[in-house]
């Protein structure tokens, strides 16, 4: 049964990206890819995705928003925050307090793959300039 991925982001070129990026893995199914927080909300409890992929900055609601209500709603699911911010200490702990199990920064795309195979594995995946930051 392939890991079932929700991507919530703004921008639908984005949107796309990812959804290749994650679909080139056979293992992986995009169930749905929204633009808001909450809808969002609307699909982790209408689709009950393993693993969403979410926008910091989004219209409605922003993905901290919309991660603390999917983590209070579905605790079991796994969510990884993308930004276009530039990831620091105080932005990962935030991030962790809404939920998140990982955070990257949207201009290193090749490091979504390696997030989603760390957090399909149980493990966190906060980095700064490549260094893990611990809890």
């Amino acid at each position: 049964m392939p890991v079932r991925i929700l991507i919530a982001d703004d921008d639908a070129t984005i949107r796309r990206l990812i959804r290749r990026m994650l679909e080139a893995n056979p293992e992986w199914f995009v169930c749905s890819d929204v633009g808001n927080g909450q809808d969002a909300i609307d699909a982790a409890r209408m689709l009950k995705p393993d693993l969403i992929v979410m926008d910091l900055a989004m219209p409605a609601m922003n993905g901290f928003q919309a991660a603390t209500e999917i983590a209070r709603s579905n605790p079991g699911v796994l969510m990884l925050l993308l930004t276009v911010q530039e990831l620091t200490r105080q932005l990962i702990a935030e991030a962790r307090k809404a939920g998140f199990h990982g955070a990257v920064a949207k201009s290193n795309g090749t490091e979504v793959i390696e997030a989603v195979n760390t957090l399909l594995r149980k493990e966190t995946f906060f980095r700064i300039n490549g260094e893990i930051v611990a809890a």
